[in-house]
């Protein structure tokens, strides 16, 4: 079965910082593929940094393996922006990944997100009550 990520409207999903480390193939919908480094991911998108800009609205396939395994889904190009000393980076949101894919990338954001946050105590966070 396909999963179809929504983006939650009151709440952005969590982010996992890469900063490069994995290599990701994108495959344009002409055939043609270009190389990338994922810089960012979560369950509803990312940001490549590319050689080159792929067209906003373009819709690709994105492959790229994880501690966890490999993650392959469709997804849609956004807005490209030129980075000074990093090339261009290009956001992306998901529009289709495989169960299996998506609970790869669940795995990998959530296993990084609780790392991150052990030690705080949830009461740290507590949103205070209006009168």
């Amino acid at each position: 079965m396909t999963h179809f990520p929504q983006p939650h409207p009151q709440r952005r999903a969590p982010r996992v910082h890469l900063g490069g480390s994995i290599a990701a193939l994108v495959m344009l919908e002409d055939g043609q593929r270009a190389k990338a480094k994922l810089q960012t991911v979560s369950v509803t998108g990312g940001l490549l940094r590319l050689g080159r800009s792929l067209g906003q609205g373009d819709f690709v396939e994105i492959a790229f393996q994880t501690q966890s395994g490999p993650v392959h889904g469709m997804a849609e190009m956004l807005t490209p922006v030129r980075a000074p000393s990093e090339g261009i980076m290009q956001p992306f949101r998901f529009i289709a990944l495989g169960d299996d894919d998506h609970r790869t990338l669940r795995m990998v954001v959530d296993s990084v997100t609780d790392r991150s946050f052990q030690g705080i105590r949830s009461s740290q966070w507590a949103v205070p009550k209006s009168h």
